[in-house]
């Protein structure tokens, strides 16, 4: 059998699984179509909702879409926005029927290409006669209220390029070298898309400059720990592959993105903790809705530094190369001009080689979406486990926690393979607790050589000052405290925190307001809506 007929015939089992695994519950019920509806939409190259801001979104909308409808019949919740107003009045008391009629509404208004899917997925939900018309109807008034709110318009740049030119300067983010034609993802993104939840703009300070040691030493750090297998310079581990490639749903095919593996993750953690599904309507609204803010800031201060990635960082790094050069008739010792990336994986695609991603670097998206996922679930569970004092939650309640989990990831599950054909040997990972997982999928990056080890935190927030073999060596996780305004996962961490302190309700900041201060001027993002300019990085 083909490599892709084992990942089609496996992959059939598994969803067959994940539709069923939420059991009674009707929120992980639908978590588990709206995740395949991404995994489903990046196999497809016309797919719906791509990449990892747009993805991030979508999972907050329906998600939005099945709190309000849910809470919106329980009362036991505030909904995220004023209930709307629907032919008939009566809500009904069917919570099932108004989830799944929410759920599916508010997927085919984001994926019409799958309705079908959808509409047999609410064939398949199990609702209960009564009340299941009225119900319906709310929910469905519900999500259609939710989608006019929060999707990205068409006459939105949303993720496209909408003209965008990259700078030639230096250390500025150009395309892959490796991948040329690749494009950019979102450049106008941070400030032309709404906030859904932040009550605040969370900003970063600047990452190290080029001739500072910190950025010498990252340089030093991916060069070696990030690069692709067959150079000799490169210095990494088997379990540090392992690591890079575990976490990074680049997209990819039968994969999708980082919000569909946090989900993962969490679904894992909700069914061991045994969520009712009002916990489950609530966890995973605040989950979703911080990752959709996590991707609208991380793009925001992405475009706003453009950071060159290391494919360019290492191979220009003698002021002698790149196209703004300075002659000289030798190279600097870290400087390699034919270094590659080990690379974000294209998993499950035949002879398809891994990429770097086409967008800058600072701060990393995966460090962001996750430590705000992450962070969500700690702070929900923080009384249970009684991890944050009121004076822990005003430093930024970074205790560590004991919230364990296993969790295989798609990226190593025994069917995926890689560019050659080679099924990925399976790796079910262990995790002490999510400050854990915080970190290394914050370090992940660095190991696939698409990111520099500030794109997610302060180096000296998490390494050592011991050294071993040369090279400083990371904290235990339990010690790391994430002090500095650098990288995604204090962003992240921000978001969250912000998020679940205010009570999950409407951002009252608009995308002029994110706009501002921001490299380009509302007027600037005003025409770029209508089509009338081509924006140009100095």
């Amino acid at each position: 059998m083909a490599p892709n007929e084992v990942i089609s015939s496996s992959m059939a089992s598994l969803l067959t699984e994940s539709t069923t695994m939420g059991g009674s519950d009707v929120v992980l019920y639908w978590n588990a179509v709206a995740l395949d509806a991404n995994r489903e939409s990046h196999t497809d190259p016309n797919g719906e909702q791509k990449g990892p801001t747009l993805s991030a979104r979508a999972l907050a909308i329906v998600h939005l879409a099945i709190h309000d409808a849910f809470f919106g019949i329980t009362g036991t919740q505030s909904p995220y926005m004023p209930l709307p107003t629907f032919p008939g009045g009566d809500k009904g008391n069917n919570t099932i029927a108004a989830v799944s009629a929410a759920a599916c509404t508010a997927l085919s208004a984001l994926y019409p290409s799958r309705r079908s899917r959808f509409e047999a997925a609410l064939a398949g939900a199990d609702i209960p006669v009564g009340d299941a018309a009225e119900s319906g109807a709310f929910g469905r008034a519900v999500a259609l209220a939710m989608v006019e709110k929060l999707a990205v318009k068409a006459t939105d740049p949303g993720a496209g390029e909408r003209g965008y030119e990259a700078s030639i300067g230096r250390g500025r983010h150009r395309q892959d070298p490796d991948n040329p034609g690749q494009g950019f993802y979102g450049p106008f993104y941070g400030t032309t898309v709404a906030p859904v939840a932040v009550t605040k703009i969370h900003e970063l300070k600047p990452p190290p400059a080029l001739d500072s040691p910190e950025y010498k030493a990252a340089l030093a750090q991916v060069r070696r720990k990030g690069g692709a297998s067959a150079l000799n310079s490169t210095t990494r581990k088997p379990e540090e592959t392992a690591i890079g490639l575990y976490w990074a749903y680049d997209g990819a095919n039968m994969i999708g993105t980082p919000p569909r593996l946090y989900n993962q993750i969490i679904r894992r953690i909700a069914q061991k903790e045994c969520n009712k599904p009002e916990d489950n309507a609530r966890l995973f609204a605040l989950v979703n809705v911080a990752m959709a803010d996590a991707g609208t800031f991380a793009w925001r201060e992405k475009f706003k530094h453009d950071l060159w990635r290391p494919v360019l960082g290492v191979r220009e790094h003698d002021p002698s190369t790149g196209p703004v050069a300075d002659p000289r008739n030798t190279l600097d010792e870290e400087a390699d001009p034919f270094w590659l990336p080990l690379g974000a994986p294209r998993t499950n695609e035949l002879n398809a080689k891994s990429v770097t991603p086409n967008f800058p670097a600072y701060p990393s998206g995966h460090a962001t979406f996750g430590a705000a996922a992450f962070q969500i679930v700690r702070r929900f569970y923080g009384s249970k486990y009684n991890l944050f004092s009121e004076d822990d939650i005003k430093k930024g309640a970074q205790n560590p926690d004991a919230i364990a989990f296993d969790f295989v990831s798609d990226e190593l599950n025994g069917i995926s393979f890689d560019g050659a054909g080679t099924i990925r040997t399976r790796h079910e990972r262990h995790f002490k607790s999510l400050w854990h997982a915080i970190f290394e999928n914050g370090l992940s990056r660095v190991y696939l050589g698409v990111h520099w080890i500030f794109d997610a935190f302060d180096a000296g927030d998490v390494q050592d000052p011991g050294k071993k073999d040369g090279e400083k060596e990371f904290k235990n996780s339990d010690e790391i405290e994430y002090e500095e305004q650098i990288g995604g996962v204090k962003l992240g961490l921000d978001i969250a925190n912000d998020i679940f302190n205010s009570g999950l309700s409407a951002s009252g900041l608009t995308a002029e307001d994110l706009s501002s201060n921001c490299n380009m001027t509302a007027k600037v993002v005003s025409e770029l809506n209508m089509g009338q300019v081509r924006y140009n990085r100095p």
